[in-house]
């Protein structure tokens, strides 16, 4: 496995504001790495726990590709497109910022805390018209196989984003094997484990652990444990705006 990164989910940046708890994989904030501000086009992987009744208020995105995954209780959103929704466990949201956009989104249960990823991808086009997308998934369909949560393409399975980018989530049972192939071999990989453990290439991941490579067409993870995965097929090579 050629151009290989380890990210230890104890190397993380992590910011404690009482109602907001927030792992940091790449910089973002007051966490400033300089060796760890994006891997490809994938700049921020948040793993965020909002207390029950707080929240962000609103504020403003452009040109940037944000997805939010609950993995336990619910957040309500607001935007400047009108949108007002509650996205929750088993469910994921895609926004478009592009041209700009306002959003704000808070936990909206008094009682129970609400946890959820927040991932940006750079966009391969600047100045889109802005876009919201949510969408039901379905824990059966990634019972030991990739289910396809995100694409580019607005026909596939999943939200879709403006970049050529695949996510995949699966839930594995110990012992499992599951391989997969790149949609496009010029793209690399970032692999999260969200639960569990897994091998992949002999280098063992455990509970929010992760790896990024590129040039590996084919490869085969392994659980050690139950364990659930979210891969995310991403663009090694930044858009041209930012060169």
């Amino acid at each position: 496995m050629k151009n290989k990164i380890i990210y230890k989910a104890d190397s993380r940046g992590h910011a404690d504001h009482g109602w907001l708890k927030s792992f940091h994989t790449f910089s973002f904030a007051n966490y400033r790495n300089n060796d760890r501000v994006h891997f490809g086009v994938l700049r921020v992987l948040n793993d965020d726990y909002v207390a029950p009744g707080m929240g962000f208020g609103t504020h403003p995105h452009e040109n940037m590709e944000i997805i939010s995954i609950p993995l336990s209780g619910s957040l309500e959103h607001r935007d400047s497109m009108g949108n007002g929704e509650v996205i929750k466990a088993e469910e994921i949201q895609a926004m478009s910022a592009g041209t700009g956009v306002q959003h704000s989104e808070f936990n909206p249960d008094e009682n129970q805390a609400s946890q959820f990823l927040q991932i940006w991808v750079f966009p391969n086009q600047l100045n889109v018209q802005p876009r919201y997308q949510q969408i039901g998934l379905s824990k059966k369909d990634r019972h030991n196989q990739w289910d396809q949560i995100l694409s580019p393409n607005p026909e596939d399975k999943g939200v879709w984003i403006y970049q050529n980018a695949w996510f995949h989530r699966a839930d594995l049972d110990q012992d499992k094997s599951l391989s997969y192939s790149l949609k496009d071999r010029a793209n690399g990989i970032f692999l999260f484990v969200l639960e569990g453990s897994i091998s992949i290439d002999e280098v063992e991941l455990g509970r929010r652990d992760a790896i990024g490579f590129s040039n590996e067409p084919d490869f085969t993870i392994h659980a050690l444990q139950n364990s659930e995965v979210l891969l995310m097929e991403i663009p090694m090579e930044l858009p041209s705006y930012l060169k």
